[in-house]
């Protein structure tokens, strides 16, 4: 079977961010067929129609670019106040304006990480429901929501749970399998 490529975006913009070190074991875990490319959040300004109208700014045409050819995305993000953070959906708001629009009947995978109990659950479910709209697959099972991330990870980024460590390279592998059938 020929490559599969991922784009893969994360909510956060910190540079030692939990989610940026759970993308990263995710692109580690993953089967060898999956290819990552990493879209960059933090340069795309607050979403305007004026601006857009006026014509699409270079950064998000390059990320459009990436999601259009892209087999599938991942987005690992954090929760902010019990929701999507601003910074991921700023950038699925100016995605979703191009037509033919990117996400559309493309696999995605969400996963996520936080300091709290609850880990990015209700996140999760509202990206979903974004997801609906835009008529992307957003894989069902299983779901990833690590809690305590501030405990999850070792000095070198790595995730140190071995249930965790399976959890993660079972969705990798089934994102493999959604874009095969």
């Amino acid at each position: 079977m020929s490559s599969i490529t991922v784009l893969a975006l994360c909510g956060s913009l910190r540079q030692e961010s939990f989610n940026k070190k759970l993308m990263q074991q995710a692109i580690q875990l993953a089967p060898k067929e999956l290819e990552f490319s990493l879209g960059n959040l933090s340069k795309i300004p607050l979403y305007n129609e004026d601006t857009k109208n006026a014509g699409f700014p270079d950064c998000v045409d390059r990320l459009n670019q990436l999601l259009i050819e892209a087999d599938a995305t991942l987005i690992v993000t954090p929760e902010y106040n019990y929701s999507i953070p601003g910074v991921l959906k700023n950038a699925i708001d100016w995605l979703s304006r191009y037509q033919p629009q990117g996400f559309y009947n493309k696999p995605v995978a969400i996963m996520g990480a936080s300091p709290g109990r609850m880990g990015t659950c209700r996140c999760q479910y509202h990206l979903r429901q974004v997801m609906v709209f835009l008529n992307a697959w957003v894989l069902n099972m299983p779901e990833i929501m690590v809690s305590d991330a501030s405990r999850a990870f070792d000095h070198q980024g790595r995730l140190n749970d071995p249930k965790l460590v399976e959890l993660v390279q079972k969705q990798m592998h089934g994102l493999k399998r959604m874009v095969q059938d």
